[in-house]
């Protein structure tokens, strides 16, 4: 574990699985319409000496059969895998409300969640009419955001900040208006954390949006953010691609397919 204040060793942890297809993730389908392109679920905690910062905190057993989600484990008793209390966790970071990535806060008693103010906006706003939005959202898990905010559990941030030394929050909108993207110090450098920013590394690699987007040209703008805020493109990581465990070591061999070291260097990128 590091040492200093400012520097985090940064972890992914896969809990769930989807199947799809590359026509599914991309606005505008894709010319390969017979490929393969599985969707993995993440969430990320980086620590050092001082604190836990969990990013984004998934969905449940319940959610999961009810959207028929294949979950392999709990996200939060996953942190566990690299050693982590969930009651130890000071802080979450929810980069946006889509059901995948906000829930089981009965689970981390000890956090304040951090929450960009257009996110709950939108979330609790006049466009959840449209199915077309409001398919992704969980009433539940908003309504408890809210009852979180009431009972001084919510930090809502309008704009960029700094969360701790080495953890900075940055809005991008695109995805949904209230999207955030985490910025990490690692011992190799800056990471960013790039959640739905960019759900592949096809997407921002490519410019090709992912196909679920509120504001398409906000989306493309995010992708000149992320690498503007990352210390190379070696230093992004997509919120859902399956990639990312073959790129970066596990931390146990017992982990490798669940967990990976982001704070170190890849072990192999695509050219």
């Amino acid at each position: 574990m590091t040492g200093a204040s400012d520097t985090y060793e940064l972890f992914a942890i896969k809990y769930a699985r989807r199947d799809g297809w590359r026509s599914d993730n991309f606005i505008g389908g894709d010319d390969d319409h017979s490929s393969a392109m599985p969707l993995d679920y993440y969430v990320w905690v980086a620590r050092n000496s001082e604190r836990a910062v969990l990013i984004d905190t998934g969905f449940n057993a319940e959610v999961a059969a009810k959207r028929g989600r294949g979950v392999l484990r709990c996200p939060i008793d996953s942190l566990r895998l690299v050693g982590i209390d969930p009651d130890s966790v000071s802080d979450a970071v929810i980069t946006h409300l889509h059901y995948d990535h906000v829930g089981n806060f009965t689970l981390l008693p000890s956090a304040r969640f951090h929450l960009q103010e257009p996110e709950m906006h939108f979330a609790t706003g006049r466009h959840m009419k449209n199915a077309h939005f409001a398919h992704h959202y969980e009433p539940d898990d908003v309504a408890a955001m809210v009852k979180m905010n009431f009972a001084q559990r919510v930090v809502m941030h309008d704009g960029p900040a700094e969360l701790a030394p080495g953890i900075q929050l940055q809005p991008v909108g695109g995805h949904t208006p209230g999207l955030q993207i985490v910025r990490v110090k690692t011992a190799r450098g800056w990471v960013v954390v790039a959640s739905d920013a960019s759900h592949f590394y096809d997407n921002i690699e490519k410019r090709r949006p992912f196909s679920n987007a509120c504001d398409v040209c906000k989306m493309l703008d995010a992708f000149d953010t992320v690498y503007l805020l990352a210390d190379s493109k070696q230093h992004v990581i997509p919120g859902h691609d399956p990639q990312v465990l073959e790129r970066y070591p596990a931390p146990t061999r017992e982990l490798e397919g669940i967990v990976a070291r982001l704070d170190v260097a890849p072990i192999s990128h695509a050219e």
